[in-house]
């Protein structure tokens, strides 16, 4: 069981108000983590107040600790609502993550393009370098987010390249390791007239990973934050399912995407396909292994 005196005192600490917690109920819908919701009182000023808190293994803190600084960067991007980071830390058995208490509900008619437009200016955010100072996890796999010039190098080892090799220990079939490694060697076929800026990217963009307020702005959370290509995030909303119409007109109308996107998408998708292999096995093996014919096709 959680040390729900401990997790007390740490919100208290980091909120700087005397927080009494009165209760915490389970909050189903993860896969990675155990979730709760705290509700509780800040005495002095007799209000009502609730946070958002994930479990995990005690040997794990790092994994919050970068997923907090990936919401603090995109919030100091100032383009788009995500949850306030409270505080992360410890208890004897597990380590956390006590993020602000958002209640979500149904979009409103516009909410859609504004998410569309908000993450294009969210994207306008940009750096110096491919990659971030931390790395940070994508679903529960490591993500090196080793800083880099050359998107296509940077693309190749610590995305694509590296998802390549943990299947190959995971014993994916060969004739996908092979073909999978070709590709790599021909990356540079797929940017002969495009070179993206590094841009703040939220990295695992897929519709579990967005809502909307009561007054209809969007809010996006649980990133695996980096800098690069925008069409990395734009990719990812169309791999299951995809955003609503709205949101791709609102995008384009902000930003408009490169006509090569169309080619490149399918570059970017495969590296979470290629995650979900080496996560979850069974079909994705598959899916790569049809993916990365595509892609070689194209060349």
């Amino acid at each position: 069981m959680p040390d729900w005196s401990k997790i007390e005192q740490d919100i208290c600490s980091s909120i700087d108000k005397p927080f009494q917690l009165k209760k915490h109920s389970v909050v189903l819908g993860g896969d990675i983590n155990q979730a709760f919701q705290l509700s509780g009182k800040i005495d002095n000023e007799n209000m009502d107040i609730s946070f958002f808190i994930k479990f995990n293994q005690k040997d794990l803190l790092d994994m919050f600790t970068a997923e907090a600084a990936g919401l603090q960067e995109i919030e100091r991007a100032q383009a788009i609502h995500v949850p306030k980071v409270i505080c992360t830390g410890t208890d004897e058995n597990q380590s956390y993550l006590v993020l602000e208490n958002l209640l979500f509900t149904g979009a409103s008619s516009n909410s859609a393009e504004k998410l569309g437009h908000k993450l294009a200016v969210m994207h306008k955010q940009t750096a110096q370098q491919y990659g971030w100072s931390k790395n940070n996890t994508i679903g529960s796999t490591k993500q090196i987010n080793t800083q880099a010039e050359s998107w296509i190098d940077f693309w190749r080892e610590f995305r694509l390249g590296y998802q390549v090799n943990l299947a190959d220990k995971k014993g994916a079939a060969q004739s996908l390791i092979i073909k999978t490694n070709k590709l790599l060697n021909s990356l540079d076929a797929f940017f002969v007239s495009y070179s993206p800026v590094p841009s703040l990217l939220h990295g695992d963009l897929w519709s579990g990973n967005y809502a909307y307020l009561k007054n209809g702005e969007p809010v996006i959370f649980d990133p695996a934050v980096y800098y690069g290509d925008r069409e990395a995030d734009i990719a990812m909303t169309e791999l299951f399912g995809g955003f609503p119409g709205e949101f791709y007109t609102a995008y384009n109308a902000t930003w408009p995407l490169d006509k090569g996107y169309q080619q490149r998408k399918t570059l970017y998708n495969l590296y979470h396909i290629l995650n979900h292999y080496n996560l979850f096995g069974g079909g994705y093996a598959m899916q790569a292994e049809n993916m990365t014919d595509q892609l070689l096709a194209m060349l």
